[in-house]
This record gives structure tokens, C-alpha cells and sequence, in this order.
């Protein structure tokens, strides 16, 4: 990936994550109820799940059609897209569909494109997806506590051209920060946590349950779609005796290739689809180990061989290209430029920051904003008062300078568009790789660029929901 990962993150940048850590994975989704292939009706409504196994007490959760992760969607590229929402939660909520370049009505952030669905309503979400790939979706209203309660789903749109592989599969990693009783934490919007890590959870679950294994077979290709749906965390997953090639990353092929030191990094939000030839032995089990905070590496699953023989001796002979998406490129020799500068933070001195007027929706947080871009602070979940900080001419060739002059790390997330990765910190990033969600290291410096095709303000935000809703945001407009 475009991001080095040159090692372990010191425990003293992570704030105490309360109990030790538990975990957990497996079972697939659900698909949602369906009236056609690409029509789906999804309720949020509160619900009871066991996210941290049989010896731990269910956890009352907010879940689309009750279960964690909500109902898998599976959309066709190209083809038209129906979705129903039905809100019967008691507070309002939106659905943004993470990285799916749709039109501005239709991407979910209350009183910017959308009203809010209010408790009882429903809201009807219309797009055709261009790009096949890995997205998700969850709510852009008290996006850190309906997220952090458990709204979350994934979406796959299936490619036009079959991929060769022998099984696809699908793991949705989340963190969760659990009582002993079982309960999830109060406590969303603590200010210290806004200032530093964000709400790391003390508890992770792939799939919403506890995963002892992963049962595989000897000699079998497997595509692996990896989705970090955490409100903070970020992860670097290291597979024991295996060499996993990534091939997409945030929905978009990429030239595949096996990432810097076998490690492959996944901040909140981000999406990464890997291939892996299961070369292992018969009857033998690997660790699957996140490794990102030093001195708190656990093992997330194990690869389980079971004892049958390969089902065949050599690699399956069969490119790992996947087929491009129709993403408009660039013309580099006719491009404006623009800076944002990421800013804020613990240690950063940032209480002469301006908001602006945009200090609604904190839940909780008090005080100056912590965060800003730019010099300016736009904080919440997104409203119809937000100015943008940058405009552009529909078509026009855009390359972004993204200065991350903090101590801690961001995970940007830019809607509606899809960035093509340039450089970080001076250096060409190899492997073209296309991205909706790019994971900044503390003084990260990355040029990114994209064409302003899709009209509409769209927003621009850390997706540690925690930065968000203190600050790190903005609305960039295509005119």
C-alpha cells in the first residue's frame, strides 16, 4: 500500500482501551430481504448481539435489520440501485454509502444533501454504481455513537467479468469498547480522546462474532475483501506462512502486489481486497496478528487447514489483475493546485482556532474546537450552514497537497470522488492506486489528484470519528 508502515505504534500514543482485549469474527452476513437484485429494504432499529463470545452476556447494539454487521448488499456495476432505509431508532439518522461515486442527493449527510430521517420515516437511496469493488455504509448523523453502537454493512458490487478465484470472502473488522457486563461504554464525545487516538475499543470482532479459525483448504486462491468499520482503530495484519498480494484497495484495482513488510495497514473506513494462494500445510493452523500498537499485537483469527490433500499442486494459473473501473484520469499537464493543511490536536496548541459558527453536534464536547483544516474548524456530522473551503470548475483536473502537521494519525476520507495516490513525502507511490480514504502518518505530506466530475459539496473529513465531530472537516465544492 501507499502508506509505510515502519513498525510498531508506541502504546503511549493510544489511550487506555479499559479491559484487555478480547475478540472476535466469523459467521457471514445475512443478505438483506430483496425484491430484485439490486432492491433492498434496511431498517435501523435496536437489537441484542453476542459480540464477544458464548461465555460473555449479549450486548444491546443499534444494527441495520438487527444484525452485526448489518445485511450484506450486493449491487451489479452498472446497474441501477434501489435502496430503502427505515429509521426506527429514536433519533435521526442518514446512510452514506462509503466510497460508491454517486450522485450529491444521494450521499447521506444530513442538511447538506439530504434531511435527516427522523425516527418512524423512510428515505429512498437511488444510484447506479460505476465502479465495481469493497464499500460499505453507515450513518452520517451522531456518526460516533450510531456508528460506534454498531450501524455498519458492507457493500459489494459485483465486477461485469468474472474473477477467478475459488472462494470470496468477506471480513469485517470492528472495535468495540465493552463493560464488563457485557454493555458498551458511555462516553462518546470524551474531549481527551477527541484530542488524541480517538475511541479505541478494548474489543474486535470480525463479522460480529468470535473467530477462533478460519477454515481453509490447502492449494485453494481465495479473494479476501478486508473492511476496517472501527471508529479509531487502525490495523496492520500480518499473515503467518502466507504471502497475501493486495489487488484493490478502497473499492479500486491496483496493480496487485505484496505489501512493505508483509503487512497490510487498514485505517477506519479504509477497504483492502487481497488475494492468497493457501500454500500452507494440511491440518496446520496460522495466525492472522494485528500488529499496529506496540505491546498490544493480538491474534485476530487463525487460518485453519483442514487434513484433505490440495486441490492442486501449483497456484491457480490465473492473473491476479482485477478489471479496472471507468475512473477518469487526470490530465497532469493541464491541473490547478491547492493545499490542505490537517492541524490541531494534543500538543498542538490549537485554542485560537476559529469555528466558524460550525459548533453544533458535538454530544458532549465542550470548548474551542480541537481540530481544523486550514485554519478552520467545521465540526459535527455536516449542515446545510457549511461553506467550502475549496471550489471547483465541473472537469477541471485537480491535484490536492494533504499536510498532515499533527502528531497523530488521520484516515481522510473525500466523498463522491475517487483520488489517485501521487506521491507521499516526496516519493512516487507505486502500484496506482486509486483511493476514497488515504491513511496520513503523523507529518505526512501526500499529493493526491482526481477530476472534479461529480457536482455538488462533498465532504472532506478524518474518518477517526472523533477528529470529525471536533473539527477535522471540510466541504469542498464542485461547481
Amino acid at each position: 500500500m501507499n502508506t509505510e508502515f515502519n513498525g510498531l505504534v508506541s502504546r503511549r500514543d493510544l489511550l487506555r482501551t479499559g479491559a484487555g482485549l478480547l475478540l472476535a469474527t466469523a459467521l457471514p452476513p445475512l443478505p438483506a430481504r430483496a425484491a430484485g437484485s439490486s432492491e433492498y429494504r434496511i431498517v435501523a432499529v435496536p437489537a441484542r448481539a453476542r459480540l464477544a463470545g458464548d461465555s460473555r452476556p449479549e450486548t444491546d447494539v443499534w444494527a441495520y435489520d438487527g444484525i452485526i454487521p448489518g445485511s450484506l448488499v450486493r449491487l451489479r456495476q452498472g446497474e441501477p440501485a434501489h435502496l430503502v432505509v427505515d429509521n426506527r431508532l429514536a433519533q435521526d439518522t442518514t446512510v452514506h454509502w462509503h466510497g460508491i461515486r454517486l450522485p450529491n442527493a444521494m450521499d447521506g449527510v444530513p442538511g447538506l444533501t439530504q434531511p435527516p430521517i427522523r425516527p418512524g420515516e423512510s428515505f429512498v437511496y437511488e444510484f447506479t454504481p460505476p465502479d465495481a469493488g469493497t464499500f460499505w455504509y453507515h450513518p452520517h448523523a451522531n456518526s460516533l455513537e450510531q456508528l460506534g453502537r454498531g450501524l455498519s454493512g458492507a457493500v459489494i458490487v459485483e465486477e461485469r467479468e468474472v474473477v477467478q478465484v475459488d472462494r470470496d470472502l468477506l471480513w469485517f473488522l470492528t472495535d468495540w469498547r465493552l463493560t464488563e457486563e457485557g454493555g458498551i461504554a458511555s462516553g462518546f464525545g470524551n474531549r481527551m480522546e477527541a484530542a488524541m487516538s480517538g475511541r479505541v475499543g478494548n474489543t474486535v470482532t470480525l463479522n460480529g462474532q468470535v473467530s477462533e479459525d478460519e477454515p481453509v483448504r490447502a492449494g485453494e486462491r481465495i479473494r479476501l475483501r478486508l473492511v476496517n468499520g472501527s471508529l479509531a482503530r487502525i490495523m496492520a495484519l500480518r499473515f503467518e506462512g502466507h504471502r497475501p498480494s493486495i489487488v484493490a484497495i478502497d473499492g479500486q484495482p491496483c496493480d496487485p502486489h505484496v505489501p512493505e513488510r508483509h503487512h497490510i495497514l487498514l485505517g477506519p473506513a479504509m477497504r483492502v481486497d487481497v488475494m492468497i494462494d493457501m500454500q500452507g500445510e494440511p491440518g496446520r493452523r496460522y495466525g492472522v496478528i494485528d500488529d499496529f500498537y506496540d505491546g498490544l499485537s493480538y491474534l485476530v483469527t487463525q487460518l485453519a487447514y483442514d487434513g484433505s490433500p490440495p486441490v492442486r499442486e501449483h497456484p491457480l494459473d490465473a492473473s491476479l489483475d482485477l478489471p479496472r473501473n471507468p475512473l477518469p484520469e487526470p490530465d497532469l499537464a493541464a491541473i490547478e493546485r491547492h493545499d490542505l493543511t490537517l492541524q490541531g490536536g494534543m500538543m498542538s496548541g490549537m485554542g485560537g482556532m476559529q469555528g466558524g459558527g460550525m459548533m453544533h453536534g458535538m454530544m458532549g464536547m465542550v470548548g474551542s474546537p480541537t481540530w481544523a483544516i486550514n485554519g478552520m474548524s467545521m465540526s459535527g456530522d455536516g449542515h446545510a450552514g457549511m461553506e467550502p473551503a475549496l471550489t471547483f470548475q465541473r472537469g477541471r483536473s485537480v491535484i490536492l497537497t494533504l499536510r498532515n502537521e499533527t502528531a497523530w494519525w488521520h484516515p481522510m476520507h473525500f466523498h463522491g470522488h475517487s483520488l489517485a495516490v501521487l506521491s507521499r513525502n516526496g516519493k512516487p507511490v507505486p502500484h496506482r492506486q486509486w483511493q476514497d480514504t488515504v491513511l496520513m502518518a503523523p507529518k505526512d505530506v501526500v499529493e493526491v489528484a482526481f477530476v472534479a466530475d461529480n457536482p455538488g459539496d462533498w465532504m472532506l473529513h478524518c474518518h477517526v470519528m472523533d477528529h470529525q465531530m471536533a473539527g477535522l472537516m471540510t466541504v469542498l465544492r464542485v461547481a
